[in-house]
């Protein structure tokens, strides 16, 4: 099992078209094979920051679902919104940065 952190910094006044865009996706992700759970929250810190915390059961599926059209459609629609991102993948012995 894996989680996926994905820390997303938007531009001034898009938090809300950012947010959403994503619901669609957040939605189509749930459905994915091996996708246990996908949420999308906000920094108490900073109000331009979205917190995307996701739970795979694998490796292979996260990378079907990095692959999945909407998923790539979504990163495409949202270029001009994003200040910014950092990905952390977490598995149980290692780190991965994105």
């Amino acid at each position: 099992m894996i989680y996926v952190i994905a820390t997303v910094r938007i531009r001034p006044d898009a938090l809300e078209i950012y947010a959403t865009l994503a619901q669609p996706v957040i939605a189509a992700a749930r459905q994915e094979p091996g996708c246990i759970r996908y949420e999308l929250g906000a920094s108490l810190t900073d109000p331009q920051t979205l917190i995307f915390v996701s739970q795979w059961q694998t490796r292979e599926q996260l990378t079907g679902h990095l692959g999945a059209p909407h998923m790539i459609a979504f990163r495409e629609a949202t270029k001009p919104y994003m200040a910014d991102i950092g990905i952390e993948i977490v598995h149980s012995e290692r780190v991965e940065v994105l």
